[in-house]
Formats: C-alpha cells, structure tokens, sequence
C-alpha cells in the first residue's frame, strides 16, 4: 500500500478532491504549508481538543459512588450524568460539523468551549441529580466542538496513511488525559467533593481556550468552505451514509466505542463497589489501561502503518476486543469461581489496549473517502460513536451494583456487531485485491 502525504490521493479519491478545492500551489509549495500548519503547538491543541471527551468523563468517574450518596439518588441515576454528558457530545457533532465545513474550523470551536466553560461551571454547583444531568448534557453539546473539529482539522491537512499515523500521535497525546484525568479526580476527592472536580474541568476548559485562540490557525481556507445551509448540509451526510463503506467503518467505529464507554461507565463500581478497590486503586488501573491503549496506538502508527494493511489491523483489534469480552463475561459469570480483581483488569487491559487499534483505524479509513466534507464526515463518526456509546451506559448497571456480567454482555455483543458491520458492509477482502484502492472504493 503507497504511502500518502498531506494532500495526496490515489484510487477513485482523486476526482473528488478535484471537484471539491481549487486548485493548489505545487507540491513542494503545498508540503511546505502543511508542515509550517502541522507544527508541535498545533499538534498539541490538537491533542488537547481530542482531550475533551475523557477529560470531561473520566475526572468525575472515581467521584461516580459519592454523588449517588450525596444526591440521594441510584446508581442508574447517576450513570445517565455520564450518558447526558455523551448524548450532548454526540448530537452536538451534527451541529458543529456542517458549520465548521461552512464557517471555517476556528469560529465554531472558540464558540463551543466558551460554552463548556459555561455550563461546567454550573455543574459545579448543581444541587440535584435533575439539574446536573441537564447541564452534562449542554456540557457535552459545548464539548462536541472540539472532537469534531480536530477530526475535521487532521483531515484538512492529511490523507492516506499519514492521516493513520497522526491520528495515532494524537492517541499518544489524547490518550495522556485518561491516565491523568481519574488521579487527579481521586486526589481531588482527598480535599474536597465532587463539586470540586467540576471547578477543575472549568480551569483546564479556560487553559484550552486560550490556547486555541492564540496557537490553532485556520486549516479550511476560505474557497474551499460550504455556502449552503441546512438543506445542504443534510444533503452532503445523506450522500456520506449512502457510501456502503463509509457507513461500514463508522458503524463498526462507533459499537467499538460502546464497548469502551461500557468499561468507563461501570468499572468504578464494578472495582470499587464489587471488588472493594479505593478511588486510587481504581484510578492507578484506569491510568494502566489507558497506557495500554496508547502503546498499541503507537506500534499501529509507527509499525504497522504503511507495512500492514489498515484493514488488517483493524480486524486484530476489533477481534481482541471480542476474545477479551468473552473473557470477562466468563469470570464475572462465575464459571471459573471467584476469580478476584487482578484476572478482572487483565481482561480489561486487553480490552483497553485493542482499542489502540480499532479507534484510529476506523478514523482514517472513513475519513479517507470524505475529502470534500470533512466536517459532516467527522460529526458522522463523533455521532455514531456517542450515540451508541449512551446507550450502552445505562445497560450496564440493569441488574444493580453487585454484578459486572451487563457489563461484559454489552461489550461482547458491541464487539461482535463491530466485526459484522466491518465484514458485512466495509469487505476489506474485495478492496484488499485491488492495488492502490484501499478506502477508496464505492
């Protein structure tokens, strides 16, 4: 498979991006722009943006048990703050995809993060599980700017394989927050409740906007932007779905996804509740997990990218996310007996880190065939994933605190229904035996 640099094509990408930019210095003039636009800082705020979803998650998640208690509410209650907050994050793509396609990418996204600022700060004083939950969901609607828009930003500068490795770089950076996010959240909680959590998120949501005011140029040039509307817009996603592929690997993205919203959901009960962990237990085990995901992340970006098939990778992890689910839905079924915590976050590691695999893979693949809307393309991923994601959340706490199999149900049953509509829909074998072709086909 060719490599490809920023602004290459091969295959039937070609006439599309032909049809959607006009036309472009040479290739060394072009080369040149992509790499003074693709400097660390922009790398950093990139990463940063992309940083948002488990920042916003993750921080609050050893605090999950408190605010049950504190609001005097159940444990499904205070899941759907976790599933409000994806809900906002998911439908807030739609949004936000097609006006950064029409107004440029730095407009939308200033915009977006005042508002998370705005509606975190208010989390941070919500007195009942009502109101709290209403302002996750805005909290996620503001934070959905910055998901899709770095998506959509990669795309502006990216293509073919070095879209998969620098989607794979912003894992190594993104994938910092998880680790980090649910220590501080477990020493946060040593000085204060989980309000203060809320006021933390509120900080680094006014870090982030400074910085991207000051340091993320706009990648979207001005002849290259959609004067359409509503109406347009939903023309172009209606034509995006209609691509079988496409469709295939942002379907398959988003049930791989679910399975791990379905980890970040319940594992704070399932290892403190079930297991009898404390916060900092099951925060040093999150930040374990997570630096699964972004070693596995950087052998896909750095080895197996340009060497092995994207679609080849992209069946191992989606395949090592079933193997490991039914492993767990094993132990927490009891048919080996009482297992114990370690066997437990073993297969959880191994969950964790096939998404290293399955997350950027899926990206690049689908994004490679959207150059002429890569906005409504990435609010068309983001969607897909957050929505799927939210309703697998309260699925796993169906049968109460005391049992992790819903858990490992839906992670199974995502897993499996990620690798059928990646088989059934992208069929990697055809395209596979046609050269310089791959996720291009229509």
């Amino acid at each position: 498979m060719p490599e490809h640099g920023s602004r290459t094509t091969s295959g039937s990408q070609a006439p599309l991006i032909r049809q959607s930019r006009t036309p472009e210095p040479g290739p060394a003039a072009a080369a040149l722009t992509a790499r003074r636009r693709t400097g660390l800082l922009v790398t950093l705020v990139l990463g940063g943006l992309t940083a948002v979803p488990p920042l916003s998650m993750d921080m609050y998640l050893p605090a999950l048990p408190e605010v049950t208690r504190s609001l005097h509410t159940s444990a499904a209650t205070a899941q759907l703050t976790l599933t409000a907050c994806l809900t906002g994050m998911a439908l807030g793509q739609l949004v936000v995809g097609p006006m950064s396609d029409k107004w440029g990418r730095r407009r939308p996204l200033l915009i977006g993060l005042l508002v998370y600022i705005l509606a975190t700060a208010i989390c941070a004083f919500a007195p009942t599980a009502e109101l709290l939950i209403a302002f996750r969901l805005l909290q996620g609607l503001a934070g959905a700017a910055g998901i899709v828009i770095a998506r959509a930003v990669v795309r502006d500068l990216y293509d073919g394989v070095e879209m998969a490795r620098f989607f794979s770089t912003l894992m190594l950076i993104s994938g910092v927050a998880p680790i980090v996010a649910p220590l501080i959240g477990g020493q946060v909680l040593r000085f204060t409740d989980w309000h203060g959590i809320f006021a933390v998120l509120t900080l680094v949501g006014i870090a982030l906007t400074v910085v991207v005011w000051r340091g993320l140029p706009e990648t979207l040039a001005p002849e290259n932007r959609h004067s359409g509307g509503t109406v347009e817009a939903l023309r172009t996603m209606k034509s995006l779905l209609a691509d079988r592929v496409f469709t295939g690997y942002m379907i398959a993205g988003g049930f791989a996804f679910a399975a791990l919203f379905a980890y970040v959901s319940a594992s704070p009960f399932v290892i403190q509740e079930i297991y009898g962990a404390s916060p900092q237990t099951f925060s040093l085990l999150f930040g374990v997990n997570s630096i699964g995901l972004i070693a596995v992340g950087q052998i896909n970006g750095k080895i197996l990218v340009g060497r092995v098939s994207l679609d080849k990778a992209l069946t191992f992890g989606l395949s090592a996310i079933v193997v490991a689910a039914a492993a767990l839905l094993l132990m927490t079924s009891g048919v080996f007996g009482d297992v114990g915590l370690f066997p437990v976050a073993a297969g959880l590691f191994v969950l964790m880190s096939a998404m290293g695999l399955a997350m950027p893979n899926t990206n690049a693949l689908a994004l490679m065939r959207t150059p002429h809307a890569a906005g409504s393309a990435s609010a068309l991923l983001g969607t897909s994933s957050f929505l799927i994601g939210a309703i697998a959340s309260p699925l796993v706490g169906i049968a109460g605190e005391a049992t992790a199999v819903p858990m490992a149900v839906v992670q199974l049953v995502c897993g499996l229904a990620a690798i059928g509509c990646f088989v059934g829909l992208c069929r990697p074998w055809q395209r596979s035996a046609r050269p310089n072709r791959e996720g291009t086909d229509h």
